[in-house]
């Protein structure tokens, strides 16, 4: 098994015409994943890597059985591809782009919250489930199938423990990135319950950064649901108050947002602190006794 997506998991393409979705349409349909339409207004009736382009989500749909949609679209048409997305009843969202105008952002995650759909970002490198399917950016050559799941902020992060663990002989079940914020669709907190009830997966690994305060509740939903071992690392420790580590949500303010608050809650909720990547390599091996 596996959270989010799997090996049946049909895919539309949102800019699917454009540099970033027709390359990565490419890469994702190289790993198996089943992309079975596109959709660039005034594209339709193309053809990208075998796939057919549509203007409209809902002609996609006519023709389609879809799943999830991913969107490579740039930030200035970004919401209203998005929404018609939510409207046509497509329940998974995933968003790669940043650079999107917050108020966007927020139309976008409160129509899919009231129409039941998920948001994966903006600014996510995606989801993979390794042997499976891949919807997003993540370098497939990282991953390795096996029990280990990871939810991450940044998609990087996710790349190198991905690799990380990979090198080590450990495998994943799913590799989720978040996204660098400041604001988020799926949580930390959201995707923690899912791999709790994920059979295949046996220990997660939640990776975090610096500012806000999202770690903090995601202790709070570890202590009260989460019975499967939880290894964090929190990266950001050097980084100055007031200062954005790259991600427009890891910036500390006040005594908001640091390592040790984070660190502190997430150890209180018997949460593993790991100091670095290879670090979560040892916590790992001596959860399973190794």
């Amino acid at each position: 098994m596996s959270i989010l997506i799997n090996q049946n998991t049909k895919v539309l393409v949102l800019g699917i015409t454009g540099k970033s979705g027709s390359l990565q349409t490419k890469i994702m349909k190289e790993y198996g994943t089943k992309i079975v339409a596109g959709v660039t207004p005034g594209k339709g009736g193309a053809e990208v890597e075998g796939v057919p382009v549509y203007d409209f989500v809902s002609e996609a749909l006519e023709k389609h059985d879809i799943d999830v949609a991913i969107s490579f679209v740039p930030p200035r048409f970004s919401r209203d591809s998005c929404l018609e997305i939510i409207e046509n009843n497509i329940k998974f969202l995933v968003m790669t782009g940043e650079g999107n105008p917050e108020h966007d952002i927020v139309d976008v995650i409160q129509y899919a919250n009231l129409k039941g759909t998920m948001v994966l970002g903006p600014g996510s490198a995606g989801v993979i489930a390794p042997g499976k399917s891949k919807v997003g950016a993540h370098p497939p050559q990282m991953y390795c199938e096996g029990k280990v799941g990871i939810v991450s902020k940044s998609g990087a992060l996710s790349y190198e423990i991905g690799k990380t663990l990979s090198e080590n002989g450990i495998g994943q079940s799913t590799v989720v990135a978040i996204g660098g914020g400041p604001i988020w669709g799926l949580k930390q907190g959201d995707l923690l319950p899912m791999f709790e009830k994920d059979k295949e997966t046996e220990i997660i690994v939640l990776l975090g950064e610096i500012g806000g305060t999202m770690e903090v509740e995601a202790a709070k939903i570890i202590k009260k649901e989460i019975k499967k071992p939880v290894i964090a690392l929190i990266v950001g420790k050097s980084a100055p108050k007031g200062k954005s580590l790259g991600h427009a949500g890891a910036i500390i303010e006040g005594n908001l947002g640091t390592v040790e608050s984070k660190v502190n809650a997430l150890r209180e909720a018997g949460v593993h602190i790991a100091e670095d990547s290879l670090d979560i390599i040892r916590l790992i091996k001596m959860i399973e006794g190794r």
